[in-house]
This record gives C-alpha cells, sequence and structure tokens, in this order.
C-alpha cells in the first residue's frame, strides 16, 4: 500500500504530497498534523494484510458470470440452479479463509 493511501487511512482530511514512495520525503500542507512514520509504515502493513486477506473476494468476482447472465439463469432455471450451477463452483474454487 502507497504512503498516501496509509496517510489518508488514518486521517482521511490529511492534505499531504509524498515524493517517490519516501517515508522522508513527505511534505505536510494545509496544517496537517505529522503523522509518525512508525504510524503510517503499521498502517500500511495493515491495509496489506486486509487486501491480502481478501483476494479470495477479487478472484470470485472475476470468475462469476455478468449480472445480466446471472439473472437469465434464475429467470429460466430458478434460485436453486443459479446458486448450484453458478455461484457453488466459484465458492467452492476460491473458499473464504478461516
Amino acid at each position: 500500500m502507497d504512503i498516501c493511501t496509509a496517510i489518508l487511512a488514518i486521517n482521511p482530511k490529511a492534505q499531504v504530497s509524498v515524493n517517490a514512495e519516501d517515508l522522508d520525503q513527505i511534505t505536510w500542507h494545509g496544517g496537517t498534523a505529522v503523522i509518525s512514520k512508525s504510524d503510517i509504515q503499521a498502517k500500511q502493513a495493515e491495509l496489506k494484510t486486509a487486501y491480502d486477506n481478501a483476494k479470495y473476494q477479487r478472484d470470485r468476482k472475476a470468475e462469476y458470470p455478468s449480472i445480466p447472465n446471472q439473472l437469465d439463469k434464475i429467470f429460466h432455471d430458478g434460485i436453486d440452479k443459479w446458486k448450484s450451477e453458478m455461484v457453488q463452483p466459484v465458492k467452492d474454487k476460491y473458499p473464504k479463509p478461516e
């Protein structure tokens, strides 16, 4: 996760610029309170963990058929067939981590 994303996750109103993704090259604007490098790094690690833990969601989203195709399946074959033939195979392929 980039530095600005981490800073904005800590302070959504922060006004900041970062040069070359370098923690030593952060410029704070508009009276924004300085956030420590360690707090920024900790937030980056937290955001990366959350992103990594949601991989199965991104994988599922890419694999599910389009909404119009899913609705067509429901219309023609019913909810049970939609669940068993379109949804469950993707969920089985990319299980939610425990």
